[in-house]
């Protein structure tokens, strides 16, 4: 069984990430990083060998190790026990002006069309590639960010569905300031060789997709 945490804490006005996974018993390492801004700036593991084999006592144990390791940086980082440097912030991107079209003193003659503002890109990043399908219940932990300078997609509408199944699915959740977004759902069955898992992040300007193929039976997307 695999179980995990997810917080942001703010630290002066800064938004830290905090995750904390189950690796699963082949590697039996219970993992926290705390990221900011894209980047992986702590990494803590502990090992639990000596659980091994689980049963329904000692998944309870591991579950508290897994509490205490994960709340305890979160505390670590609130008290500054803990110290992370965030990395800078990209600076802010010019504001491009706006097209205004021109107006002739002739009456009655057209003004020309405003050219249309090109999209901008989006990095669409899958934090849990390992521990995102337990059992039939999918929990993705993302985080969007645009690509011509690394901040974060506050706000960006972020979707998953999935092709290639007998039931229809789509699910949505809107980043947060940090870019974070969380979708859960139920997998439906799969029905094609060719299944796959479609993840797209837009905002007013920009958009970007990450998509997975499905494997028979995958514990964990491959990448197409």
């Amino acid at each position: 069984m695999l179980f995990g945490h997810n917080t942001n804490v703010t630290l002066d006005g800064t938004v830290f990430h905090v995750q904390t996974e189950d690796r699963g018993v082949n590697s039996a390492t219970i993992d926290t990083t705390v990221h900011c801004r894209g980047r992986v700036l702590h990494r803590r593991t502990n090992k639990y060998h000596d659980l091994l084999p689980l049963d329904a006592e000692k998944e309870k144990t591991l579950k508290t190790r897994i509490d205490g390791q994960h709340f305890g940086i979160v505390e670590e980082l609130k008290t500054g026990a803990l110290k992370v440097e965030a990395p800078p912030a990209p600076p802010p991107r010019p504001v491009a002006p706006i097209a205004t079209s021109s107006v002739a003193s002739t009456s009655g003659a057209a003004s020309s069309p405003a050219p249309a503002l090109s999209h901008r890109a989006i990095a669409v990043e899958l934090l849990n590639p390992r521990t995102w399908l337990s059992g039939k219940h999918a929990s993705l932990y993302l985080v969007a960010r645009f690509k011509d300078g690394g901040t974060p997609a506050a706000g960006a509408k972020v979707s998953a569905s999935i092709s290639g199944s007998a039931e229809p699915l789509a699910v949505e959740a809107v980043a947060n300031g940090d870019g974070h977004a969380r979708l859960e759902f139920d997998m439906p069955r799969l029905t094609g060789d060719d299944a796959s898992l479609s993840i797209d992040a837009k905002t007013s300007d920009a958009e970007g997709h990450l998509r997975f193929s499905f494997r028979a039976k995958p514990k964990a997307p491959a990448a197409s």
